[in-house]
């Protein structure tokens, strides 16, 4: 029996790691934070063990905490004190995630990325302004191109108080246009717009939705978010991103969609990054919990699986945890 091809040779300790294909660093990862203008003291966020939502006077403190990782990046995501039909706080200069900035950033060193959306901040948890009579017409949902004249209004708010990087995830047709406009318009040229490109209707979002207090009141996001089954259609939605000035590249969620993630990270000359959503790892937390898998070996995995597909950067709820272990 010729054994002249032996890939055992290069599995064996010692070898294996230095020729690894794929390597996860802390730098690669994005880690998430809940800041909520409503409370005075950290809220556990029950469906996503070992998160919490902190207070505005507790953000640094929480952006520092991720530091002491070496995580160095975070994406904001807020709850205001009041939430109207248009989402007005969204753009407020003392609004929760314009506050939550101006002191993360005059504070430490995090390259702050701000979740650019209205879902958290309209009373009826859609993303945009809706369309008269949406309520008891499940055919009608977002009025698209008046949403997108605030979400340029929130894209300005956020450079303006000192946001490193802006991430529209609403889904909205011509979003990315519009607000490059804007920043451009406004001396803010030099702010990146990472647009998620890729965004699914996804079943991975419920624990999300409670952490960010940013479920819809009556229908859902199926009318403005992208259909599971489609994935060329992933390919003419980052095509219009790109054309219209994206930056990065996101994919959401991410597991469920790791053949997207390749396929983009092949067609388009921009970083790509992917959501490890609150989904993906509540699954895991509860599982590990049952003992029937190791949390941080399956974490690891699963992110480093991510990377693998061509992901450049990972948002992902277990950035602190692994961070410490790499």
């Amino acid at each position: 029996m010729d054994l002249t091809d032996r890939p055992r040779r290069l599995r064996r300790d010692g070898i294996r790691e230095l020729v690894r294909e794929t390597e996860l660093a802390a730098a690669d990862l994005i880690a998430p934070v809940f800041v909520d203008a409503t409370t005075d003291e950290r809220v556990p966020i029950e469906t996503m063990p070992g998160h919490e939502r902190v207070p505005l006077e507790e953000a640094v403190d929480r952006v520092e905490e991720v530091l002491e990782t070496g995580v160095s990046a975070v994406i904001l995501f807020g709850i205001p004190e009041s939430k109207d039909a248009r989402g007005t706080r969204a753009w407020a200069e003392d609004g929760v995630i314009q506050e939550a900035t101006r002191r993360i950033t005059a504070e430490t060193d995090a390259y702050v990325i701000t979740d650019l959306c209205l879902c958290e901040y309209t009373d009826h948890g859609h993303c945009g302004v809706l369309e008269d009579a949406a309520a008891e017409e499940p055919r009608l949902t977002v009025d698209n191109d008046e949403t997108l004249e605030l979400l340029s209004q929130i894209a300005v708010s956020q450079a303006e108080a000192g946001a490193d990087m802006i991430a529209p995830s609403g889904m909205m047709d011509g979003m990315v246009g519009t607000i490059r406009e804007g920043l451009d318009r406004e001396d803010f040229q030099d702010v990146p717009i990472m647009s998620y490109a890729a965004k699914y209707e996804s079943s991975f979002y419920g624990p999300f939705r409670d952490a960010a207090d940013g479920a819809p009141a009556f229908g859902n996001r199926r009318h403005y978010q992208m259909d599971p089954a489609n994935a060329e259609e992933a390919i003419r939605e980052v095509a219009l991103d790109v054309e219209q000035g994206a930056d990065v590249l996101m994919v959401k969620p991410a597991l469920p969609y790791l053949d997207i993630v390749r396929d983009i990270d092949r067609k388009f000359d921009r970083p790509v990054a992917a959501y490890n959503v609150s989904g993906e790892y509540a699954m895991l937390q509860a599982a590990a919990d049952r003992g029937w898998l190791d949390l941080e070996a399956t974490a690891l995995e699963s992110l480093i699986s991510i990377k693998r597909a061509g992901a450049d950067l990972i948002l992902t709820y277990f950035a602190e945890d692994i961070a410490e272990h790499l």
